[in-house]
């Protein structure tokens, strides 16, 4: 079939033309099977939450015994990743090496797979990951690899944009509810985050999509009462969640003691340019695609760069992905009506797109896959670093996060407690007061006399060069 779309003059190639688009798929598939793997090859491990939560499944603890708590901690924040990873540690005697690998693994599967099973063609997810990787400080690659169970929330959010891109230029049914609920309840379920929906809520406000709104919201309401109550605490997972959110930024008086993530971007300067391809593209290839501001996608990524100007988060975790997807929504068109689904043509631009994307994302520039093979770890089979660990009962005391993630993804059973864990604000107010002096004072050895003073024999404190 021609159509007039491009083709090949190969006639001793035609017998096989009608696999073209099995190929595809498989090519696809293969890409992103390989990718994580690739990774993981280099012995790449996450810098911090997937540590923690695979150390967290395999101790077989509470937080309370774990961590120093303040008051404001009442229940684990992933209590449904846990009790996921838990089960898992119990079935298959994996240790807390192989969950990560798992997680870094099965969560990139996971969220690509699902964007391409959306798309009619999945080359150009393919070409989005690409275009928006490249020009983007903060890679895509790195956050899908980082093992964290935001990508499920991620998905679904990413899901609801292509189901509505698909039929969008028809209202939804109400049986939409039926499958949005299920999505959301799962995501809120593992992830443990529940009111970030409000932002691709928004979005299909801002873009008129009132039905789509009116529905994504009530599944979102539905999904967040049967995700929380799957906890067996659907009311204290619902109220801390937002608690935890609030301390996180509101406790710190200035922006530069807080996580790297959580501080501001400034605005990214490649979003506005690659928007602005976009615009070019649509009326140059005449495309019929619906008005930027018609998508709920693009106002998420307005909605993603305002508010990263005050939270980095905002942008990488649902600004960046909101533009791949209206980047691979435009591309998905221009294929479309470049090349039949059969055709030769296709296929080369599908091998041209693998490659590219494959040597572009494994690479392990600047040892970024790498790096994590320096890290030298606490712990006590180290002769070197004898007599460094706490003691039986002991408390070790640290106003570097790294020193937590670390030490405890290699001592996840160990008998002591970290004075300073995943969430500053989840200390004692009177420890949270000594870590924010320490980072304001950059680190002076001055700031850590108050936990010098009250530290006991069986107690150490980790200071990082």
């Amino acid at each position: 079939m021609t159509d007039g779309k491009l083709q090949l003059d190969l006639s001793f190639l035609e017998p096989f033309r009608r696999y073209v688009p099995l190929a595809t798929w498989v090519i696809v598939i293969v890409t992103i099977l390989f990718i994580p793997l690739r990774v993981i090859k280099y012995g790449y491990l996450p810098a911090d939450d997937a540590l923690r939560h695979a150390a967290k499944a395999v101790s077989g603890k509470s937080w309370q015994e774990i961590l120093v708590l303040g008051p404001a901690f009442h229940f684990d924040p992933n209590w449904g990743w846990h009790w996921l990873l838990g089960k898992i540690h119990l079935l298959e005697n994996w240790d807390a090496d192989t969950l990560v690998v798992f997680s870094v693994v099965m969560l990139f599967l996971i969220g690509n797979g699902a964007v391409v099973a959306c798309l009619k063609r999945p080359e150009a997810w393919l070409a989005a990951f690409i275009i928006v990787s490249q020009v983007q400080v903060s890679d895509l690659t790195q956050r899908y690899l980082l093992g964290r169970p935001f990508v499920l929330t991620l998905t679904a959010t990413l899901v609801v944009l292509l189901v509505w891109q698909r039929h969008g230029s028809s209202p939804p049914k109400w049986w939409t509810v039926l499958w949005m609920t299920p999505l959301i309840a799962i995501a809120v379920f593992l992830h443990g985050v529940w009111y970030l929906w409000v932002l691709p809520i928004a979005a299909f406000f801002l873009a008129q999509q009132f039905r789509w709104c009116f529905l994504l919201a009530a599944s979102w309401i539905f999904g967040t009462v049967l995700g929380s109550a799957l906890t067996g605490h659907p009311v204290e997972s619902i109220m801390q969640a937002v608690q935890l959110a609030l301390r996180s930024v509101g406790m710190h008086s200035t922006q530069n003691t807080l996580v790297s993530e959580l501080r501001p971007s400034g605005g990214e300067i490649f979003t506005i340019l690659l928007l602005g391809g976009l615009i070019v593209l649509r009326q140059l290839a005449k495309l019929n695609a619906p008005p930027l501001v018609r998508h709920p996608a693009f106002w998420l990524v307005v909605l993603g760069w305002v508010l990263g100007c005050e939270t980095n988060r905002f942008w990488e975790d649902w600004g960046l992905p909101a533009l791949a997807i209206l980047i691979a929504g435009d591309l998905q068109l221009f294929f479309e009506s470049r090349f039949a689904a059969d055709s030769f043509q296709r296929l080369a631009l599908v091998c041209g797109l693998a490659l590219t994307m494959y040597a572009s994302t494994t690479n392990d520039f600047n040892s970024r896959w790498s790096n994590h093979l320096a890290w030298r770890y606490i712990t006590p089979d180290n002769p070197d670093l004898n007599g460094w660990l706490p003691e039986k009962g002991g408390t070790l005391y640290s106003a570097d996060m790294t020193v937590f993630y670390q030490t405890f993804f290699k001592n996840p059973t160990a008998d002591w407690r970290y004075a300073l864990g995943f969430e500053s604000t989840l200390m004692t107010d009177e420890d949270f007061k000594v870590y924010h002096n320490i980072l304001w004072n950059f680190g002076d050895a001055k700031a850590y006399k108050p936990w010098v003073d009250k530290m006991r024999p069986e107690d150490r404190l980790v200071i990082r060069g």
